[in-house]
Formats: C-alpha cells, structure tokens, sequence
C-alpha cells in the first residue's frame, strides 16, 4: 500500500512538472531546440516506475519449506542466516529429521519446497513416485561414518572390527541414512548379528545417537564426521570408516512439487535452490563444518 501510494505521487508531481513545461516546450519548437525540461520529466518518471516495480516484486513475501536431514541442521543454520539477510522478504522454514521421515512426510502431503537428503535411496524414490522435480536433483556433499565414545569415557573398542566389546551401542534406526549405512558395514564385515545382538539405544535420527553418546547413555555410537565435529567438547571419534570399506554417504538435494505454493513462491524456492548449490559462501560454510563436496 505504501508503495502504491509513492508511485501514485510521483506520477502525480509528474504530470504537474509536465503542466508547467508545457509552453516551455511549444517555444522549443518553434526555435528547433530539444524540449531538455520535458524529456527530464518523463525518464525520471519512468525511472521511478521502474525502481517501485523492481522493488515491490523483489519484496513479495514468501515462505520456503526447506527438509533436510538431521545432520545438515547446524550448517544450514548459517546458510538461512546468511540467505535471509540478503534476501528480507523471504522466510526459510526447515524441517530436520532423517531422510526417512522425511521422505514419508512428503509422501503425505506435508508441504515442501526443497529436499535434502542425507542419501540417495529416499531421494530416488521421491523422483520415481513424482514428488521431486527429476531434472532438479544433484548430488551436493559427502560425509563418512565414524565411531564415537563420550569425550573422556572408557572404553576397550578400538574400532569397528570389535565394537561388539562395548556395553551398549547407540544406533541410528533402519529407516535412517546413517543407520542404514552402519548395518551395511556390519553386513560387509560378517558382524551384522552379533552387532544387533548387543544392548542397541536405537535413535530416530543421528542427532538423538549423538545427543546419547554425549551424555553417557551408551558406551558407544555410531554417527557422521560432521556430527562428531559439531560437539567435540562432548564426543570423541574413535575410528572413522574409510573409503575402501564401504562408500561414503551421498547427500543430494532436489526441488519437489509443492501445489500450495503461490508463483513468488516457487520462483524464491528456485533462486534458494541455485544459492544452496552455486554459492561459494555456502560451500564454504559446509566446508568448514566437514563436509566433503561431491565430485
């Protein structure tokens, strides 16, 4: 409203200056000069229009629902700090949790604008049943699992190969990337059975793992470096699960079908997107965090 009002008077003291300049520009006529006065008058009314339009359009609230897995929380953080500060009339909402809720979320209806998932399993899926925007989809970060114990606790496991020592084991669900990616480990290694034989605190996402580790409840726990990274004053990495035992975790990152999203909607849904995956300040930030980039 207040803008309407701004360009309604500009265009108003406008057409007065035109008034004025009118005789102005009949005597510049009959002498074959350039009517200077009125062609200032009218760029600068055109101008005008132009500043209020671009701003009024660049200003269009709009609400992004952003899901990302658990282990992206701390990062992307800072990516909508930063984003939002540059961007005033754009609100980024996540949702974090892992990919697996996610994924089904999504499933049912809940609304969503942009997935980040902390593996391409659930991201896969999403595209086939047609909730992800297939040509949208890039692989973007890469992180690997390690092995963790309180920061101080003892413990007799030295590593993945007699982790089977500890007491208790604090282990992300099936459903859950990490979780998914630890059993296969164990399954590689021949230890799956008597792994899931031991005392398992299992957590619905890697944060509920970490935040057991961190508080003593399990001797043991299995999450990504970064995670580890983000409460080393708590935790401390035992060993880490190298490239030639079993693949890193993939994080891909897609554009989904929101029907409720309004036009300005969707086009800021799409300028976050190109900002998530372009910027060198948001590779930067993932970089710092311990996240590897996909290549």
């Amino acid at each position: 409203m207040k803008r309407s009002k701004k360009l309604f008077a500009l265009l108003l003291a406008a057409f007065a200056a035109l008034q004025v300049t009118g005789c102005q520009g009949t005597a510049d006529v009959k002498t074959g000069k350039a009517d200077t006065k009125t062609e200032t008058v009218t760029e600068a009314v055109t101008q005008a229009v132009t500043v209020t339009e671009t701003e009024t359009t660049a200003s269009k609230p709009a609400e992004l629902y952003v899901f990302i897995a658990a282990s992206l929380k701390n990062t992307m953080e800072e990516v909508k700090k930063e984003y939002e500060s540059k961007h005033p009339g754009v609100t980024v909402i996540y949702n974090s949790d892992s990919s697996g809720t996610l994924k089904t979320q999504i499933e049912e209806g809940a609304r969503c604008d942009i997935f980040f998932s902390a593996a391409t399993k659930q991201m896969d899926e999403l595209k086939k049943s047609g909730f992800v925007k297939e040509d949208s989809v890039k692989n973007l970060l890469v992180n690997q699992m390690v092995l963790i114990k309180p920061k101080g606790g003892k413990t007799t496991v030295t590593g993945f190969d007699n982790i089977t020592n500890a007491s208790s084991l604090a282990l992300a669900g099936e459903d859950v990337p990490v979780g998914q990616y630890a059993r296969k480990l164990f399954e590689k290694m021949g230890i799956l059975d008597k792994v899931m034989a031991m005392e398992i605190n299992q957590g619905p996402n890697v944060t509920a793992v970490l935040t057991a580790v961190a508080e003593g409840s399990n001797e043991v726990g299995i999450v990504y470096a970064t995670d580890a990274a983000s409460m080393a004053d708590k935790v401390e990495v035992i060993a880490t699960v190298e490239k030639d035992m079993l693949d890193p975790a993939i994080y891909p990152v897609g554009l989904t079908e929101d029907k409720e999203a309004s036009q300005a909607e969707k086009e800021a849904a799409e300028e976050f997107f190109q900002y998530l995956t372009g910027s060198e300040e948001v590779k930067k930030l993932f970089l710092d965090a311990g996240f590897e980039l996909y290549k």
